[in-house]
């Protein structure tokens, strides 16, 4: 009895050393990416092939470290050792709570660190606003999934597409979202017929964002995310080319 609880804390020290070394691994694979790897250049230093590149050490360690964390927070979940940590800590298991906040946080992850800086942000804000009302509301596991699947693909593809903030103008990865986020609509318009709050979502999912933006930018003077984005571009154009000059003149 005391071997099996001995190895059930063993497990629950192996979930929080899994996210703290998931965490750490990140961010370092993200400040790696500083590194020339394909013979660019990146803050003055100019890379030459892959194979010489000084970022192909750490790139090795820390997506090493990665896989490692991810297999130690595998076993500790299977094993009890999350329940075990989480109990001991006061905030207790329940894999309903664990799937709602493990999808959530990936939707957060995708939003913030992938679709805010390379992504017009009334694109990518309209795709969040849609994704978390329509894959939470009702706690519906399958929408939460599709949801999930839909704002990290978005996050994933504009990241892989456009690493290196010069390149974060481009329109490929706002139209990959737009089409994205008018998918993720069809199937709350379809739901939106037995359920009535989903009728308004595609509302709110333009309108914030989009009054929100036009506030940041033109109300209280303010820079905003993805200034260069596909939408934003075009209203902040015609913002000072077409409607200022009437009210100025």
């Amino acid at each position: 009895m005391e071997k099996a609880e001995d190895i059930l804390v063993l497990r629950a020290r192996d979930f929080w050393a899994s996210l703290v070394w998931g965490a750490t691994s990140v961010f370092f694979l993200w400040k790696t990416m500083d590194i020339p790897l394909w013979g660019e250049n990146k803050a003055g230093v100019s890379g030459t092939q892959w194979y010489d590149s000084a970022a192909i050490v750490p790139l090795f360690i820390f997506v090493g470290l990665l896989c490692l964390s991810v297999a130690l927070f595998v076993i500790s979940v299977r094993s009890g050792g999350a329940r075990h940590a989480l109990g001991a800590a006061g905030i207790g298991w329940n894999p309903d709570e664990a799937f709602r906040f493990s999808t959530i946080g990936l939707i957060l992850l995708a939003y913030v660190g992938g679709l805010v800086p390379r992504v017009d942000f009334i694109l990518c804000s309209g795709l969040l606003i849609t994704a978390l009302i329509f894959g939470y509301y009702g706690g519906h596991p399958r929408r939460a999934m599709i949801a999930c699947g839909a704002v990290c693909l978005a996050g994933f593809t504009s990241w892989l597409l456009y690493p290196a903030q010069a390149d974060w103008n481009a329109h490929a990865d706002d139209w990959i979202t737009l089409g994205i986020w008018v998918a993720l609509t069809i199937p709350v318009l379809v739901k939106a017929r037995s359920e009535r709050l989903l009728r308004v979502v595609p509302y709110i999912a333009i309108l914030a964002p989009f009054t929100l933006v036009c506030a940041m930018a033109f109300g209280f003077r303010q820079n905003v995310p993805a200034r260069g984005g596909l939408l934003f571009q075009q209203i902040e154009y015609h913002y000072y080319v077409t409607l200022r000059p009437i009210w100025k003149g």
